[in-house]
C-alpha cells in the first residue's frame, strides 16, 4: 500500500503480508499492529514508528497464539532493515517504508489440556479440551475458571501457581497444564462499608444481608452488592476482599459506596388515533426518610382529545421499605384516586392498599398485599357504588434479555384477586396471566418473532355485582391494535336502556415479526386477536386486527410507530395509529 498527500516524517510505503493466514486470522494479525495503525493515521515521526515497530513483534505473536499459532515467523523491516536489529539510540532520520511480514505456521490442537487440584463442579470453557485448537486465549479462560470453581466452595484466596506449556512442533500439538493452589476454606468475617452521606448505616447492614459466619460465596456476595444496588440509592457499589485471612478462618469484606442525587422525575406521553393523547409524570424521592425508602407519586391525564368521552386523571403515591422481614422483602403501601372512563362508565376510583414483595432471584419476584377500594360508578344517569377489600397476590418471571426490546427468553406474569364485596358489591376471584417469549434468528438476531398470550376470568359473582375494574375489554394498543380501544366487551341492560360494560373471560393473542433494517431502524408485521365473553370461554365475541410499524432505536430503547387496521369482528373500522417507546409487548 502507498500513502499519498502524507505529512512529513509519516511512512511514505507500507505492506502487510500475511502467506498461508485465513481472513479471520489476518484480520486479527492487522488490528494487532500499532505500525499499520501509525501508517493508516498518516502520522509518527521516525523514533515513533521504531517504538511501534519493536512493539509489534510481541502484539503480533500475542494474536498468533491466541489463536492457535505457535510457530509462527515474523519479519518487521524499516527501509529494509529487521526493525529489532536497530538499537533505539540508532533511530534512522528518516523511515519512508514499512513491511510487515507474517508466515502463521500450522494452527496447534491441544494433545493434553489439564489441570490440578480440580474442584469438583467447575465449568472449564469447552475450549480447553484435548484435540481442540490450541488457543493461548482458552488456558487463560480456563484457569480463570479453575480459580474460580475453588472460589465457589469456599476458597477465597484460590489462585493459579504455575503453568507448565509444552509445545512439539513436529506434531503441532500443544500439552497445556494449570497448577492451582487453593488455600484454606474460609467464612465470611466482618463487612466494613464506607462512603455513604445521607444514608443510615444501620440499615445499610440490614439491606445487605451480609452472611457473616458462613462459608465464603462469590455468589453471596454478589447478592449482597445486588440488594444494596437495587435500592436506587446508590451510583455505585464496588467490593473489597481483605488481602490476609484472620487467624480463625474468616475473610474481612469492605463495600465502597457513592450515592445518587436523591430526587427524580420524568415524565411520559403516548399517542392513539382513538384514545387521544396520554400525559404522564412522575416524582421520586430514593431515600426519604434515611433507610432507603422510597416514595413515588404518579400523575397522568388520559384520554386527552379521544373518542372515549370524558378525559381522565390518575394520582398514586406508593412507599416502599427495603429489607422487612428479610433482606429480599419490601413492605410497601398505596393510595390512589382516579377518574377514568370504562366504555359507557364514567368511574370515580379510590383506593388505599399495603402488602410485601420478596424477590426470590434476578429473575423471580412476587406480591401480595391488602387493598381497600371504594368506586362510584356513573351510567345511563343512574349511580352505581362498588366497595371491596382484595388480596391481589402477583407472581412474575422475566427472563427477557431486554425489557424494552427483547430478542430472546420470555416473560410470564400470573396473579389472583380474591375480594370480598360489601352492599350491592359481589364476592369472589379474578385470575389473569400474561405470557411472552421471543426468538431471535440470523446475524446478530436481525429478524424477532415475537409472541404473546394474556388470558383472564372472574369467578363467583354475577356480572352486574361485579366491580367494573375487574372486568376483561378488548381492543386497543395493549391486546388488539387495529380495533378501537376497548371496543369489545359486553351489552348490560339498566331498566329499559343497555349499556356496554366488560365481561368475565378473557384472550388474545399476538404475533410479531420485527426485522431489522439497520442500526436505527426496523420494520414490524404484526397480527392481534381478542376474545371476550359474559361468562365462560364456551360463548362470546372475537375481533382481530394486523398492521405494520416502524421502530427507531435510541440506544436506550426503540420509539414505536404502529398503523393497524381491523381484520374480523364488528367492533370497529378505518385505521388505528399508536406512538409509544418500547415495543408493543
Amino acid at each position: 500500500m502507498t500513502g499519498a498527500s502524507l505529512p512529513a516524517g509519516a511512512l511514505e510505503q507500507f505492506e502487510f503480508l500475511t502467506p498461508g493466514a485465513d481472513g479471520d486470522l489476518r484480520g486479527d494479525l492487522m488490528s494487532a499492529s500499532l505500525l499499520r495503525q501509525l501508517h493508516e493515521d498518516g502520522r509518527g515521526d521516525p523514533s515513533e514508528i521504531l517504538a511501534a515497530a519493536r512493539e509489534d513483534y510481541a502484539r503480533i505473536t500475542g494474536a498468533l497464539y491466541a489463536q492457535g499459532y505457535y510457530s509462527g515467523v515474523i519479519h518487521i523491516t524499516l527501509n529494509g532493515s529487521e526493525a529489532a536489529e536497530i538499537a533505539p539510540l540508532d533511530v534512522p532520520e528518516k523511515i519512508s517504508g514499512a513491511a510487515i511480514r507474517v508466515e502463521p505456521g500450522p494452527q496447534f490442537h491441544f494433545g493434553a489440556a489439564r489441570m490440578r487440584p480440580y474442584a469438583r463442579g467447575t465449568k472449564l470453557p469447552p475450549a480447553y479440551r484435548d484435540t481442540r485448537p490450541a488457543y493461548s486465549t482458552a488456558i487463560a479462560d480456563a484457569a480463570d475458571a479453575g480459580v474460580e470453581g475453588w472460589r465457589a466452595i469456599g476458597h477465597a484466596k484460590a489462585r493459579i501457581a504455575d503453568q507448565e506449556i509444552v509445545a512439539d512442533h513436529r506434531a503441532s500439538t500443544l500439552d497445556a497444564l494449570i497448577l492451582l493452589e487453593p488455600g484454606p476454606k474460609l467464612r465470611f468475617g466482618k463487612l466494613a462499608i464506607q462512603g455513604q452521606e445521607r444514608m443510615r448505616t444501620d440499615r445499610m447492614y440490614e439491606i445487605a444481608g451480609f452472611p457473616e459466619g458462613e462459608t465464603f460465596d462469590p455468589d453471596a456476595l454478589d447478592k449482597v452488592v445486588t440488594r444494596l444496588r437495587r435500592t436506587g440509592v446508590f451510583r455505585s457499589v464496588a467490593t473489597s476482599e481483605a488481602e490476609e485471612p484472620n487467624p480463625d478462618g474468616t475473610l474481612d469484606i469492605a463495600i465502597s459506596v457513592a450515592e445518587e442525587a436523591p430526587r427524580r422525575f420524568g415524565f411520559g406521553a403516548e399517542i392513539s388515533n382513538s384514545q387521544g393523547v396520554d400525559l404522564s409524570a412522575f416524582w421520586l424521592h430514593r431515600n426519604l426518610l434515611g433507610g432507603a425508602e422510597r416514595l413515588r407519586i404518579d400523575g397522568e391525564i388520559a384520554s386527552i382529545a379521544g373518542d372515549a368521552g370524558e378525559t381522565g386523571y390518575r394520582l398514586a403515591a406508593r412507599f416502599d421499605r427495603p429489607a422487612t422481614l428479610t433482606p429480599d422483602t419490601s413492605l410497601f403501601l398505596t393510595a390512589e384516586a382516579e377518574r377514568y372512563n370504562l366504555v359507557d362508565l364514567l368511574i370515580d376510583s379510590y383506593a388505599v392498599g399495603a402488602g410485601l414483595s420478596h424477590i426470590f432471584s434476578p429473575e423471580l419476584k412476587a406480591e401480595a398485599g391488602l387493598q381497600y377500594t371504594y368506586a362510584r360508578a356513573e351510567v345511563l344517569g343512574a349511580s352505581i357504588d362498588y366497595k371491596q377489600l382484595a388480596l391481589p397476590v402477583t407472581l412474575e418471571w422475566d427472563r427477557r434479555d431486554s425489557t424494552l426490546d427483547a430478542t430472546s427468553g420470555f416473560y410470564l406474569s400470573a396473579g389472583t384477586t380474591p375480594f370480598l364485596g360489601f352492599g350491592t358489591t359481589g364476592s369472589g376471584a379474578q385470575v389473569k396471566a400474561d405470557a411472552r417469549a421471543y426468538r431471535g434468528f440470523g446475524a446478530e438476531d436481525r429478524v424477532v418473532i415475537a409472541g404473546r398470550a394474556q388470558i383472564g376470568a372472574v369467578f363467583g359473582p354475577a356480572l352486574e355485582d361485579t366491580p367494573p375494574d375487574y372486568l376483561f375489554f378488548s381492543g386497543g394498543g395493549g391486546t388488539v391494535r387495529g380495533q378501537p380501544y376497548q371496543s369489545l366487551g359486553v351489552t348490560q341492560t339498566l331498566g329499559t336502556l343497555s349499556y356496554e360494560t366488560g365481561g368475565k373471560s378473557f384472550a388474545a393473542l399476538s404475533a410479531e415479526v420485527r426485522a431489522r433494517i439497520n442500526e436505527t431502524f426496523s420494520v414490524v408485521g404484526f397480527y392481534d386477536t381478542g376474545f371476550v365473553g359474559a361468562e365462560g370461554f364456551g360463548a362470546g365475541r372475537w375481533h382481530s386486527g394486523a398492521g405494520l410499524g416502524m421502530r427507531y432505536n435510541t440506544g436506550l430503547g426503540p420509539i414505536r410507530l404502529d398503523v393497524a387496521a381491523p381484520v374480523s369482528g364488528d367492533t370497529g373500522n378505518g385505521v388505528q395509529i399508536y406512538i409509544g417507546i418500547g415495543q408493543a409487548f
